[in-house]
């Protein structure tokens, strides 16, 4: 299978495409950040990050999409832009036929480190050897939607475990 995940913001959007086999083997295939210029309007800034996405779906022969969804504690403000980000990345995947997977930050996490909690230097180490990758990735972004692509896979592999 193979997954792209996605760290949705409007400024910057990490992506990731790692491809995973029925053994459990992960590998990173591609991993990248879609900025938009902040003096374009909302509609044309979603459209690129939408559009851009499915580039690289297309290009990778993606089968699922796996995405952190909107977390927020004290500003909605800012959540807001995010939110219509990830409504209109599930919109054209799902015109695409691809299935979206949302997981919240701490599910990620637990999934990679096995820690809720964990801080961000953690599970870019843990993504680092998850995949096998001689550095962490960069940008940040781009390390957070392998993350994303891991957690899927992960989450996968329970499910399938579990339906033997």
């Amino acid at each position: 299978m193979i997954v792209l995940g996605i760290d949705p913001g409007l400024r910057d959007t990490g992506w990731g495409v790692v491809s995973y086999d029925e053994r459990g083997h992960y590998k990173a295939l591609s991993y990248g950040v879609i900025q938009t210029d902040t003096s374009n309007s909302l509609q044309k800034r979603i459209f690129t990050i939408t559009e851009d996405l499915a580039t690289v779906a297309r290009r990778y022969g993606v089968t699922v999409v796996s995405m952190e969804d909107i977390f927020f504690t004290k500003n909605i403000t800012s959540a807001i832009p995010v939110a219509k980000v990830i409504g209109a990345i599930i919109y054209k995947f799902s015109e695409m036929g691809l299935s979206v997977n949302l997981y919240a930050p701490r599910e990620i996490k637990m999934a990679i480190t096995g820690m809720g909690n964990a801080e961000k230097a953690q599970i870019q180490d843990m993504v680092k050897r998850f995949l096998n990758l001689a550095d962490i990735p960069k940008p940040d972004h781009a390390a957070d939607a392998l993350a994303d692509c891991i957690c899927y896979c992960s989450h996968y592999s329970f499910k399938d475990k579990i339906s033997l």
